[in-house]
């Protein structure tokens, strides 16, 4: 019983300090004037949310590298220092990814729009910590080059192209919930049901996997505290800061059930999501100024369409419930 406990206290924990750690931040991100700025071409009524404090990531990362080192310590006590490795690594990781949001929102802050780091400038440091997290976990044996094919038996050796379909995962997941982060609450929401996917898959999918176990309860516990903050309408937003630190630790998730592809379903809003901004450009592009969408990543299009954020979260939560459900009888 103590990793079920170990799972309930750590989301629990991380959900408290979390609350507490907003409860203070959001003032004084707010007094330094540290607020979103919106982008021209957004929906005009987006322009009311301005000067919203940003950055409130920083409150859930600092739970989760709490609960997270506590974590350690116990699995380490428990089955030694390798069973806890993947779990450090991925943390280290998602911490990296949330490192590169804050130097993103800082840029945003310092130039005073909401374009920080080029596309091009993320992407190299996405690259370049995917491959450093890869590299870990072969070095510890958390993961090898076989691909398991969701819902078959296939389990293919790709050898070092296994390595290229990585980190695509690794890079395209970061990104996607970041774009997911859109509207109130949209990313904590969706993120959280993903959160309780992994968390049954961690118990219930074979043996208990204590790592994955307590990179779920990060998660869980990081959406729901922030959320309280950032449901409509968001008193804070977690900028990039939060979205990439929380898109860390859901593709790292998807490596520690050992089977990456997984993400693909139970995360089918964020792919959703890039493929409309992928869509868009691309037919913008070819067409010489026409759109397919109303307005890109797909949330927006739902807005002009007349949706209210609420709505909008809440269809989208309830497709990502739908879509965890069906990745269950794929691992």
């Amino acid at each position: 019983m103590q990793y079920p406990v170990m799972y309930v206290v750590g989301t629990v924990l991380t959900f408290v300090l979390t609350v507490v750690l907003a409860h203070f931040l959001i003032p004084v991100l707010a007094s330094k004037k540290m607020g979103q700025k919106i982008l021209e071409i957004g929906p005009r009524w987006h322009k009311n949310k301005e000067g919203t404090p940003t950055m409130g990531g920083i409150t859930f990362i600092a739970a989760s590298v709490l609960c997270g080192a506590a974590m350690c310590v116990f699995i380490a006590l428990r089955e030694g220092t390798a069973a806890a490795a993947p779990l450090i690594m991925t943390l280290a990781m998602a911490l990296a990814s949330g490192l590169i949001g804050i130097i993103d929102d800082r840029a945003k802050l310092r130039k005073q729009q909401n374009e920080g780091l080029t596309s091009s400038q993320k992407f190299l440091l996405q690259l370049l910590l995917s491959g450093l997290y890869l590299l870990g976990m072969r070095l510890i044996g958390a993961i090898d080059t076989v691909l398991r094919i969701p819902y078959t038996s296939v389990n293919i050796e790709l050898g070092i192209f296994y390595y290229v379909i990585a980190l695509l995962l690794l890079c395209g997941i970061m990104n996607s919930v970041n774009l997911t982060d859109g509207i109130d609450g949209l990313a904590s929401s969706v993120t959280s049901v993903v959160a309780l996917f992994f968390g049954a898959a961690a118990f219930f999918a074979g043996k208990t996997d204590p790592a994955l176990a307590a990179v779920s309860a990060l998660m869980l516990g990081s959406c729901t505290g922030f959320l309280v903050y950032n449901f409509y309408p968001a008193r804070a937003f977690m900028g990039d800061t939060g979205s990439l630190f929380l898109g860390g630790l859901t593709v790292g998730a998807a490596f520690l059930a050992k089977n990456p592809l997984i993400i693909v379903v139970c995360g089918l809003v964020y792919i959703c999501e890039t493929a409309s901004v992928m869509l868009q450009v691309g037919y913008f592009k070819l067409t010489h100024g026409k759109r397919h969408f109303k307005m890109s990543p797909i949330h927006h299009h739902f807005e002009q369409c007349g949706w209210s954020e609420v709505k909008i979260v809440a269809v989208f939560t309830f497709v990502t419930v739908l879509f965890c459900v069906a990745a269950w009888f794929g691992l």
